[in-house]
């Protein structure tokens, strides 16, 4: 059974960075299709971007590129989130979520195994 744990949320300035961590067991990260969803306050929960099970393909929301980069260490069977020139329509509680299927699928019910999710506020 794969579970996802993320880490690395927090209160930071508009224009600083963050790392967001989603540790995975259960499962090779390498074989899963990870994915970054936001949830802003009163806002439905959207996705952010992935990286597809077995390549290093990426895709990104649009407001983000440039800005975040997704990647993945095998090694230690994490997918990271790194976040730069954060403004504070990036505020969101962040979740990372996993399928077993390729594709650029950006839809919440294309993922079936969720993380708990961090929070990160961008404020100044």
């Amino acid at each position: 059974q794969v579970q996802l744990v993320e880490s690395g949320g927090g209160l930071v300035q508009p224009g600083d960075s963050l790392r967001l961590s989603c540790a995975a067991s259960g499962r090779t990260v390498s074989t899963l299709t990870v994915g970054w969803f936001r949830q802003a306050p009163g806002k439905e929960r959207e996705f952010v971007a992935h990286i597809i099970w077995f390549g290093l393909s990426t895709y990104y929301k649009d407001s983000v590129k440039g800005r975040f980069t997704i990647s993945r260490d095998d090694a230690k069977n994490t997918v990271y989130l790194q976040m730069n020139s954060l403004k504070p329509e990036d505020t969101a509680v962040y979740y990372c979520a996993a399928r077993r299927s390729g594709g650029i699928l950006t839809g919440e019910s294309a993922y079936n195994v969720w993380g708990q999710g961090t929070q990160v506020t961008v404020s100044s």
